[in-house]
Order: C-alpha cells, then sequence, then structure tokens
C-alpha cells in the first residue's frame, strides 16, 4: 500500500464532573500542542456524563447530549460501541466506561505503546508511532461562512493513493469544535473551567425520538488509486457556541467494521471580521492601597480597524459606569485602557469587565468578558495564621490562589492530610515540567509576638528523576522586595520513597514539620508570605495546618530553610557493606532511625535514644538499590536518599 502521511484523531472521553479529568486535561493539551505533535495528531473531546451527567443546562454535555451520547454509548444503548477496556487486563466493556479515557484512530492507546487508555500514558512516543502507520487516504476541507458566522458549507475532497476495501460502512465523520473555551464558572462539578477541542456539534446526524441513530457521511467501501471523492456539508451553527472565532472543524474516515480511523484533518478556525476581544485585567496581584487605578487590555481580533466600544466594569458583580473609547485600533493589534478607580475593602476582590458597542458591529460576542482576582492587603490582621484546610470554602477566606497562567493550579484535598482528611494539593503528576505556581498566606501582622516562626506539614514523593522545587518568600513592603526564607526540592525535599504505582496518598509517617524562624522579622506590622512551587515531573505534593506564631526561639525544621540545613549526613553514598549516619545536631531527648526500600518497607531501624555523634548501618545483606534513611524525634522528621552499590 502506498501510504500518504498520516495524522491521527485522539478521542478523549473526559467529563465535567470528572475529578481526575479536571487534573488530567491541562498535561494533556499541553502534550498535544506541542508544535511537534500538532502536525501529527489532532483531537476531540467528548465531554461525557460520567461519572453522572452536570446539573448546568449550559455544560458542555447538556448542549450536545444527545451526540455525545451517541459516541460514548454501547451498542446495547443504542450507541456507536466502541470497546473499552482501560488497560489490556480489564473487563471489555460494551461503550466507554470511564473517565478519562483516550482512543487514538478508534483503537485503544496501549495499541500504539501506551500502558492503558488513561491521557498520562500518551507521549511523543505513542504519538509518532500511531503516526507512522500507512494510510491510502488524504482529506482536504474547505470552508465558506455565510456573512453572520451561522452557517458554513464544508466542502470535503476525499483521495485514495492505493486500492482500498472496507470491512463495514465506510464513512466520513465531520465535528464542530471549539479550540479553546474559558468559563468564568466551572459549567461542571469538578472546577474545570478551561477546555480544548470541545466536540460542539456533527454533521450530519440523523436522530429518531431525540436519539442519535446515525452520524457522518457514507463513502464508497472499495476504492482505486487516484479515486475521488467530493461531499458538500452543509452545516448550522448552534446558538450554544460560546466563541465563534474559536470555531474549526474536524474530519475523520472511519470504517465502521473495525472502527478504525484512517485519517483526520482538521480547518482552520473562522476568520471573523468584527471581533473585539477582552484581554487581560492590569492590576498586581497584591495592592497595599485603598484606592486602585485598573486598566484593562483588549484586542481586535479581526482583520477590520475598530474605531469605538463601550467597556463595563465590574468589581465583585457590582457594575460601575461605562468608559466610552474611541480611537484606530487596527488588526490583530491591542491597547490597554485606563478604567475609573475602585477602593475595595481588605481582602480578595473580581474585577471583571466587558466590551459592547463595538464599531462595525462584533459578531463573536462571548469572548467580551474578562476578570482578575487580586487581593487587597491594605489591612494586615494579627496573628496567628492557622489553616488546616478543613473548612468547605477554598480557598480559605483572605487567602490568594492567583492565576498565573499556568495550566494547574493549587487545590483542596478532601482525602489526604496530616492527621485529618483535608490539606493543599498540586496535581505534579500531570503539571508540564517548569510550571509554577504560588499561593499567599493573609496578610499577617507581627506586633507582638516574638522569635516568630511559620510552621507547616509536608509530603513530598518523587518519580525517577524528578527534581521539583518549592520556596517561602516573605515581604515587608507590600511585595516590592522579597526575601528567600526556605527553599527545598528533589530528593532531599522527598518524605516517601519512590512509587510503585502512579498515585501518592501519603500516609502518617510519610510527612515532615516544617519551621521556619522568621528572623528579623519579629514585631513587623506588615507580613506578606506567599509559597513558590516549580513543577518537575513529581508524583505528588501535599501542604497542610500552616501557621504563623510566636515561636520557640530555637530554628528547627525537617528541611532546608535559609537559615537551617539538614541535621544528619549520610557518608559514603553511595555505599557498599557500611554506611555512616551522623547526626550533627538535635533539640529532643532521643532520636530514633529508620531504613526503607524503594518499596517503603522497613529495612533497618534503631528505636534506642540516638543522640547528636554517628552511627552505622550494616549494608551487607542489603541488595543493591535505592534507600531512605530517616531520623526523626518527637516533631521532626528528616529523609536522604540512600544508595547501595553492590
Amino acid at each position: 500500500m502506498n501510504g500518504q502521511t498520516r495524522v491521527s484523531l485522539l478521542e478523549e472521553f473526559t467529563g465535567e464532573t470528572c475529578p481526575p479529568c479536571a487534573v488530567a486535561n491541562p498535561a494533556l493539551d499541553y502534550l498535544l500542542e506541542q508544535p511537534a505533535n500538532a502536525a501529527k495528531i489532532i483531537a476531540l473531546k467528548w465531554q461525557v456524563p460520567i461519572p453522572s451527567p452536570p446539573s448546568n443546562p449550559g455544560s458542555l454535555y447538556q448542549t450536545n447530549q444527545a451526540e455525545i451520547d451517541w459516541r460514548y454509548r454501547g451498542v446495547s444503548s443504542s450507541g456507536y460501541g466502541y470497546p473499552s477496556q482501560y488497560t489490556p487486563t480489564h473487563t471489555v466493556n460494551d461503550g466507554i466506561a470511564n473517565a478519562p479515557t483516550c482512543f487514538i484512530d478508534g483503537k485503544n492507546q496501549w495499541a500504539f505503546g501506551a500502558t492503558s487508555d488513561h491521557p498520562y500514558y500518551l507521549s511523543n512516543t505513542v504519538i509518532n508511532t500511531a503516526a507512522a502507520v500507512s494510510t491510502p487516504f488524504s482529506i482536504n476541507m474547505a470552508t465558506s461562512w455565510n456573512a453572520s458566522f451561522n452557517n458554513c458549507v464544508v466542502t470535503v475532497t476525499v483521495t485514495s493513493s492505493s486500492a482500498f476495501t472496507a470491512i463495514g460502512n465506510l464513512m466520513f465523520r465531520l465535528c464542530l469544535v471549539e479550540r479553546y473555551i474559558k468559563f468564568q464558572v466551572a459549567p461542571g462539578s469538578n472546577g474545570e473551567k478551561i477546555f480544548h477541542d470541545a466536540v460542539r456539534k456533527c454533521y450530519p446526524t440523523t436522530l429518531s425520538g431525540g436519539v442519535i441513530t446515525s452520524m457522518g457521511t457514507s463513502l464508497p467501501s472499495s476504492w482505486t488509486a487516484g479515486q475521488v471523492q467530493v461531499l458538500t456539508i452543509n452545516c448550522a451553527i448552534p446558538s450554544y457556541i460560546l466563541d465563534r472565532s474559536q470555531m474549526a472543524f474536524v474530519g475523520f474516515i472511519q470504517d465502521d467494521g473495525n472502527r478504525q480511523i484512517y485519517q483526520a484533518a482538521r480547518t482552520a478556525e473562522a476568520s471573523i471580521p468584527n471581533d473585539a476581544k477582552a484581554g487581560a485585567v492590569n492590576i498586581p496581584l497584591v495592592v497595599c492601597s485603598p484606592t486602585v487605578l485598573p486598566t484593562v487590555t483588549i484586542k481586535n481580533n479581526g482583520p477590520n480597524a475598530i474605531t469605538a466600544l463601550a467597556i463595563t466594569p465590574s468589581l465583585d458583580g457590582v457594575s460601575g459606569a461605562n468608559i466610552i473609547w474611541s480611537g484606530n485600533l487596527a488588526a490583530l493589534t491591542s491597547t490597554t485602557i485606563p478604567m475609573n478607580v475602585i477602593m475595595p475593602a481588605t481582602g480578595s476582590h473580581t474585577y471583571a469587565y466587558s466590551i459592547s458597542a463595538v464599531s462595525g458591529g462584533d459578531i463573536a460576542t462571548m469572548n467580551n468578558d474578562g476578570e482578575l482576582i487580586f487581593f487587597n492587603a491594605s489591612t494586615y490582621f494579627p496573628a496567628p495564621v492557622t489553616e488546616d484546610f478543613e473548612g468547605f470554602a477554598f480557598p480559605p477566606a483572605n487567602w490568594l490562589i492567583p492565576d498565573l497562567g499556568s495550566l494547574n493550579t493549587f487545590v483542596q484535598s478532601i482525602s489526604v492530610g496530616y492527621a485529618s482528611f483535608q490539606s493543599l494539593t498540586y496535581p505534579l503528576f500531570y503539571a508540564p515540567h517548569g510550571e509554577i505556581d504560588e499561593f499567599y498566606l493573609p496578610p499577617s501582622d507581627l506586633i507582638g509576638t516574638t522569635n516568630s516562626e511559620l510552621k507547616f506539614d509536608l509530603a513530598y514523593q518523587q518519580l525517577p528523576g524528578s527534581k521539583d522545587s518549592l520556596k517561602v518568600f516573605l515581604s515587608s513592603d507590600c511585595g516590592n522586595n522579597w526575601v528567600k526564607m526556605y527553599s527545598n526540592g528533589g530528593t532531599s525535599m522527598a518524605t516517601a520513597p519512590l512509587p510503585n504505582n502512579t498515585s501518592f496518598s501519603p500516609s502518617g509517617t510519610e510527612w515532615a514539620s516544617i519551621i521556619i524562624p522568621l528572623a528579623g522579622f519579629a514585631s513587623s506590622p506588615q507580613v506578606l508570605i506567599k509559597f513558590h512551587l516549580k513543577a518537575d515531573g513529581g508524583n505528588g505534593i501535599f501542604i497542610d495546618n500552616i501557621n504563623v506564631k510566636a515561636g520557640s526561639g530555637t530554628p528547627t525544621g525537617s528541611q532546608n530553610t535559609e537559615q537551617n540545613q539538614l541535621d544528619f549526613s549520610i557518608y559514603p553514598n553511595p555505599a557498599n557493606a557500611h554506611a555512616t549516619v551522623v547526626i550533627h545536631s538535635t533539640q529532643g531527648p532521643s532520636i530514633e532511625l529508620e531504613l526503607q526500600n524503594a518499596l517503603g518497607q522497613v529495612v533497618y531501624s534503631r528505636t534506642d535514644q540516638l543522640s547528636a555523634g554517628s552511627t552505622t548501618i550494616d549494608c551487607r545483606d542489603l541488595p543493591a538499590g535505592i534507600y531512605f534513611v530517616k531520623i526523626k524525634d518527637e516533631s521532626r522528621t528528616f529523609t536522604k536518599k540512600l544508595v547501595i552499590a553492590k
């Protein structure tokens, strides 16, 4: 078979009420949009009702329910009937039974080398393997939009490079997607606001009693080399489309006999002639003044100049006076416009704006809104600050988790905590390497405190080679200058051995208590503290029981701070017959020592009252590998990696 360049189709079955989907999707989107991958694979995201349908009538599932149901359900439920299995050892299901699940070219991901159908196991290697499969078909699609962009005629040209005979009915399927959607409020219960390549409508579809009975256009079952088939498909655009400038069509050829997809293609987004698009709200994340002067950025997203528009601002949902702008905003350029002064109270606020009355009209009005969450620190709250993340409100009152433009963010874990069931966590497992996120404690007034300190509990597990880092900064001048108080990462930050599975849920012994003396800031009336995380492929991180209070005056801590380093060392490392553990200092009456293997099993321990000095671990009967040495006293746990080489 003389093959043509293949573009694979990835179908993700995800959901707006599915918490694992919200965690997995940012990293999946990041992978798919890498330039090397974008030319090889196209995505369709089916927002399925797994584990339950969203109640919001404007959700992605509810607005396209019949088509989504047909695509993910089994034949026994009047659906298309993908036989899902999730992994090769699971029971085969008639239809998609789990979310998130990914199929490539109508097949399980493991047909191309992945371990399972979970999007985590999609990789550059899997994408390259799928794209290398020969195909006899090429697809060319041309679009002709009407003036209102509520109807499009798609002309499809399918060409074969060699003879081909289908096993079953050969179909051309055409789907309208929105390449990028950002909701102001999550449409489902999993908190997900950003969606890529969501399927919004398919053409043509046949319904009977509100149920899809078929989807697509029939193609000849037998082809000769050089055969050409031209299809003209009329596409009425549904009114629920959120951003018409993000509309694109995805077409693919599928053999319903074995459900294999032989080729896929995608058109460019619609070129809207008049489109004013909301950009950034320009307010510092933290301000320390009772008055604030916001500015907003607006982009001309179309080819025609914009000469006038109106902007309606709002603070915490209360609209302010309109700003009328006039000028000449050229095609595909942006401008920054000053707004009226606002006077927010101390605390977290949402500043938003909406564009209207655009010269020449504005066809795509769903991208006319922008917003920013910021914190006004004109008032500082007396210490102590105590937070265990056990409340229903998240983030807690007067805490700030800013939107730094990354794909992930800090979230509340409702099942894992230190001596509790809730904590603060970050999806390291799915985060792109180098992604940065932060969170801010409430502005604190330390007047009247002595020996002030910051204390928190930390659980972190690496994956091989990962070097995630966590830093804590403090500012006493409203964030103009920051002092680094804590810095740790990689192996020295790990509180648990390397995993033998793909998720991290720390046990009670896999936490470390961190105590950071706030030297130089005792009795400071204005203190801002922020945590800064840089992701680098780790398995998981949890933070709990954050406290800012008067301390004991004795610098302690189980991990590195800027003033206090780890309390023990190991040599030689790697070790062969013996390893010596040197305890540099102690604050407690006794110290316990444990040695764990990579599975978390304790292979050596001493529970007698050790003190400062050294002790020896006999390694002669231990197999080569990676181990973790833990030193514990009444309040602290120190962990370091030990390599045993034979």
